[in-house]
């Protein structure tokens, strides 16, 4: 499954992931604690959506916008 998200760093909300309608932009919000330096906002957007899809870590990729808020992100299932 491939998923666009806009990310929301060191909120205080986080982790959380939302569903967002209306935002043609990003399919869901994924609310992180991590602040954006040296990838660990990443690193909390790959354990939330894990943590979301009820899948272990290693199938979360993100395929683009390493240093953006909005990234496009591949959920391998099975």
């Amino acid at each position: 499954m491939y998923v666009t998200i806009r990310v929301k760093p060191g909120s205080r909300k986080g982790p959380l992931v939302e569903e967002v309608e209306g935002d043609p932009a990003a399919s869901l919000i994924v609310f992180v604690r991590e602040r954006a330096v040296d990838g660990a906002a990443n690193a909390g957007v790959v354990a939330a959506l894990a943590t979301h899809f009820a899948v272990p870590r290693s199938r979360v990729h993100i395929l683009r916008g390493e240093s953006s808020r909005v990234k496009r992100v591949r959920i391998d299932s099975d």
